[in-house]
């Protein structure tokens, strides 16, 4: 019988089994680290504590804070190799041992350090969202959840290390090793990628897809089939009820009863038309252009005051405060129409079909605004474009300038435009330089304003052409403001003066930056309304008045209308 280690033994105090031997394999995970990896990595993993532009909760962070500890040890370890590249001594194993424990030290104060300030950082952001401070950031299972998450990571890279070595081998002695660490690296490369995007990504896509599909014809059941046989869905309507999808069917239900309107205006109010054609109701994005106008014909759209053609965002939805103040400020003379054009989230839409919605735009304004401009000026309705996020982005590419420039609508307002939107990229490059990008002041404003929470661009008092484009944006939006630059420089936005809703504690930092506002992207839905990606009524009725300019409405009367949206919770 061999005789019983330490390790092994259940009677052993616990003295004796903190200062017993690891296992041999934790040893030998212990002397593979890499110094720089571990420096670089905490380095990374504490400021990936400090605030970004919106407030993150402990699972965010815990899943931020272990890709930047990954993206830093992965920078040590190419620091690493660069030094063996180049055939430079290494220390002694005695010294290296010495200084991995000396790096352990050092790693373990500072992430200490940082995830205690972590709460005061958070605290930064939520109170200029007006939210509570934050009771605690939870750092212990902020800690774990990064490690668990790096050591996944950290895996797979030493699988692929192990496939690169496998295949250097198999590549015999014949080619010379950098040759065949080339090739190797070349050849695991392609293996995983393909892996990655032909099996991977394609099923992951493939379920999303049916997942968005199901829910897209699911029937909710605050939104029941009209009673109204005029309405888009309704006995008389040239589109099913069905047909709508859950999004379309959602802005139908969701037109503003002209009895509500009358009682807070004290004016006479007719009921909105609200025209929605479904992904699936005709084959091509001409098609359903085709039918949307047809409907808002046989609506008496055109007999209406305002027209506003609506892109929606991904998977077909559409602010329901953007038309219900529109609606309010215009005492229900008000016609819309949107046409779907995929089921999927913004950002899946994207990547799987991005010209498809400026497409579908395109075919709708092509349709609508040829009939318009058929129309006789002064029987016709004020024609205005509008969008949210993905919809403002595709909406501002439906309409060429050079195209309806001899006859054009009277505006459009644009929401959260996405960081892509070239068209917003083109005018805030070309901003007054004394105006900040998360505000800026294009020529004279007569044509295009920006407008935010708490001010507009240029003075109310300025002059309007006949043609209108306000953007309404929050300094605190990622998927507005998120810059790629920024994984390598600051973005404009954080020199001064900031945006107001932009903590005074944000830094730049190399990578981590960009990685945080990464994770910005994905909570962005969730913020607080009125800052981030989600935008609040009374910012809307601002907007529309400064772009539609309707009659009657006083001072008080614009607060009353406010209070209403507000307690609607809209």
């Amino acid at each position: 019988m061999s005789e019983e280690t330490p390790e092994a033994s259940p009677d052993l105090t616990l003295r004796e089994r903190v200062t017993a031997a690891p296992p041999e394999w934790f040893r030998r995970f212990r002397t593979s680290l890499s110094i720089p990896g571990l420096l670089v990595g905490t380095l990374f993993f504490a400021v990936s504590l400090t605030p970004s532009l919106l407030p993150r909760g402990w699972v965010m962070q815990g899943v931020l804070s272990g890709l930047c500890l990954s993206a830093g040890y992965g920078l040590g370890v190419a620091y690493r190799w660069v030094w063996e590249y180049l055939e430079l001594p290494f220390p002694r194993d005695r010294i290296r041992r010495w200084g991995l424990r000396v790096a352990a030290g050092i790693c373990s104060l500072v992430a200490i350090g940082f995830l205690w300030r972590a709460s005061t950082w958070q605290d930064s952001v939520r109170i200029l969202m007006e939210l509570d401070p934050v009771e605690g950031t939870r750092p212990i299972q902020v800690g774990i959840l990064a490690f668990v998450l790096f050591a996944v990571i950290l895996g797979f890279a030493r699988l692929f290390h192990s496939a690169h070595r496998f295949v250097v081998r198999r590549l015999g002695s014949g080619m010379p090793r950098r040759v065949a660490n080339v090739v190797s690296l070349i050849i695991v490369v392609m293996v995983s990628w393909a892996i990655l995007d032909g099996v991977v990504f394609q099923q992951a896509l493939r379920f999303a897809d049916e997942t968005f599909e199901r829910m897209d014809a699911r029937f909710e059941p605050e939104t029941a089939a009209p009673t109204n046989p005029q309405w888009t869905g309704g006995a008389a309507s040239l589109v099913a009820w069905e047909d709508l999808g859950r999004r379309g069917r959602e802005f139908v239900a969701g037109t503003t009863p002209p009895a509500e309107i009358s009682a807070l205006t004290g004016r006479p109010s007719v009921e909105p038309v609200r025209v929605y054609v479904g992904l699936g109701t005709g084959e091509t994005p001409g098609e359903r252009a085709g039918l949307a106008l047809a409907e808002l014909e046989r609506q008496g759209a055109f007999e209406r005051s305002v027209l506003a053609i609506v892109a929606p965002t991904g998977t077909g939805w559409i602010d329901p405060a953007a038309l219900s103040t529109l609606e309010y400020l215009h005492h229900g003379d008000v016609a819309s129409v949107a046409i779907q054009y995929s089921y999927l989230p913004s950002w899946l839409t994207l990547l799987s079909e991005p010209q498809y919605g400026a497409e579908t735009a395109h075919a709708l304004f092509s349709a609508v605004y040829g009939h318009w401009t058929r129309l006789h000026e002064d029987a016709r309705p004020a024609l205005y474009l509008h969008g949210v996020s993905l919809g403002a982005h595709n909406s501002q590419l439906s309409a060429d300038l050079y195209d309806v420039i001899a006859d054009p609508f009277q505006g459009a307002l644009w929401v959260g435009p996405p960081f892509r939107s070239e068209t917003w990229r083109d005018l805030t490059r070309q901003r007054d330089p004394e105006s900040p990008p998360w505000l800026p002041r294009f020529r004279d404003g007569s044509v295009v304003r920006f407008m935010n929470q708490w001010e507009t661009s240029h003075p109310s008092g300025t002059p309007w052409s006949p043609l209108r484009i306000m953007y309404l944006q929050y300094a605190s939006d990622p998927i507005t403001f998120f810059e790629p630059e920024a994984f390598f420089r600051p973005p404009e936005w954080l020199d001064d003066p900031r945006g107001p809703d932009v903590s005074e504690r944000v830094r730049w930092y190399p990578i981590v930056t960009a990685l945080q506002l990464l994770g910005d992207l994905a909570i962005a839905d969730a913020s607080p309304t009125g800052y981030g990606h989600v935008f609040a009524a009374e910012h809307y009725v601002d907007a529309w008045l400064a772009v539609t300019d309707p009659e009657g409405w006083t001072a008080g009367a614009i607060e009353r209308l406010k209070r209403h949206l507000a307690e609607k919770g809209l």
